[in-house]
């Protein structure tokens, strides 16, 4: 649940799943500055906002959650590529997902087939 939780809006939930999550929050510090931090990035995200990137991970390197500050570093480290997936709309998804499908399907198939069965079987999945 607290998964959910992180990925969607509260008010997105049952009124009874909302006023659980409500407290639950209340009772936990770090998920008093967790949530909106992570509703934050989200909305810059989906705004297109890159400009709004470098206070949020100021802001948020404040909190000193181990695992947010480990996230924070990832996002440092590769700040240009986040800020071009903040500015863009495109992304290599659906051929990573390919690629991982055909990976897979020679991994059961390694030693057992030739390369032509091989080659069939991923065109036809």
């Amino acid at each position: 649940m607290l998964i959910s939780l992180l990925n969607k809006d509260i008010s997105k939930f049952k009124e009874a799943d909302q006023k659980k999550m409500k407290e639950y929050i209340e009772a936990n510090g770090n998920l008093q500055n967790l949530y909106p931090a992570v509703n934050r990035f989200r909305e810059i995200l989906k705004g297109k906002d890159e400009s709004r990137l470098e206070d949020w991970l100021s802001e948020v390197k404040r909190y000193n959650i181990r695992e947010l500050n480990t996230f924070i570093m990832s996002v440092e480290r590769d700040i240009e590529a986040v800020k071009n997936a903040i500015r863009t709309g495109f992304s290599n998804g659906i051929i990573e997902g390919v690629i991982n499908k055909i990976k897979v399907i020679k991994r059961i198939m390694y030693g057992r087939c030739s390369f032509e069965l091989l080659r069939l079987k991923a065109i036809m999945s």
